[in-house]
């Protein structure tokens, strides 16, 4: 363990989450790929799904990727000073929150999807994968992300109970604000105008 007292470095560790998650890595990715930028295209939103719709799979997997790093990063950083599971777990959720508002772009980001799964993926990774799973089923039968999305982050809280229960608080916290950030897709979705793949 680094030699700080746990407070301490849970405290730093989650800043330099915040800080990390606040690279919204889809605007540069798009300006590499002489692309629009996201958040005047589509939907708006700042992320893979929305980099695909412009420039197709290369710049958007390059987002999702990085997107993903940006969250699983801290939280390897929090198992590898051997914190507790509550603090990886505020760490995680500071690496998503800083996607979502962040600092370096007036507080106005993106949904938090591709951060939660690298994220999931240090801190549970086996309910991680099982929710990507569910998230890949739905896509491949409604073709339509964010109904993927949130079906297979509202199922996060059961399988984390059943498989690594220790994340349950985690997943119940990313389910919650995850589907608060995509309520305009889901009225979208009501009103049958959400965009398909």
């Amino acid at each position: 363990m680094l030699p700080l007292n746990d407070p301490v470095l849970t405290v730093l560790l989650c800043l330099l989450a915040y800080l990390t998650g606040s690279v919204l890595f889809a605007i540069p990715v798009c300006r590499l790929w002489k692309l629009p930028d996201p958040r005047a295209q589509g939907s708006g939103n700042p992320g893979a799904t929305n980099v695909y719709r412009t420039g197709g799979w290369p710049p958007a997997l390059a987002t999702l990727v990085l997107d993903a790093l940006k969250g699983w990063f801290p939280v390897w950083l929090a198992i590898w000073a051997e914190l507790s599971v509550f603090a990886q777990a505020m760490v995680a959720l500071c690496a998503v929150t800083g996607h979502m508002v962040p600092l370096f772009y007036r507080f106005q980001g993106g949904k938090g999807v591709a951060t939660a799964l690298g994220g999931g993926l240090a801190l549970a990774p086996v309910t991680t994968l099982v929710i990507s799973a569910i998230w890949g089923m739905m896509m491949w039968r409604w073709r339509i992300s964010a109904l993927a999305s949130v079906v297979a982050i509202g199922c996060g809280p059961l399988v984390s109970a059943v498989l690594e229960p220790e994340t349950l608080p985690l997943f119940g916290l990313l389910a919650l604000l995850i589907v608060v950030r995509h309520r305009n897709n889901l009225i979208r979705l009501a009103q049958g105008r959400e965009s398909r793949f």
